[in-house]
């Protein structure tokens, strides 16, 4: 019984530990995001934009001469596919994940 009553104080103070840790970090920003922190979400989504983008170009010039677009797949069963389509049409692995990211959006 001993033994339990110490661990659960060594895990409550540990997360009071973490959690005064966390409000010191907090104040120190002064609580508030910055710019930087606040546009992240939508250069994120940018990013994700040209890079979705950057796969349909390449899907084109590399799949594109013998396929059309496949219907959607479930993410696991298209990285199957492109990796096997990697090696028989010899695609790099830049443009192999590039593709799968389009594929897969």
């Amino acid at each position: 019984m001993k033994f339990r009553l110490v661990i659960f104080a060594m895990l409550l103070s540990l997360a009071m530990g973490l959690a005064l840790s966390a409000a010191a970090k907090a104040k120190t920003r002064g609580g508030k995001d910055t710019p930087a922190t606040a546009s992240a979400p939508a250069n994120q989504s940018e990013q994700d934009n040209n890079l979705r983008l950057e796969g349909e170009k390449r899907f084109r010039s590399n799949c594109g001469r013998c396929h059309t677009a496949p219907p959607k797949f479930a993410p696991r069963m298209m990285g199957t596919i492109v990796r096997h389509m990697r090696v028989r049409a010899t695609i790099t692995d830049q443009d192999m994940r590039l593709i799968l990211r389009y594929m897969t959006q």
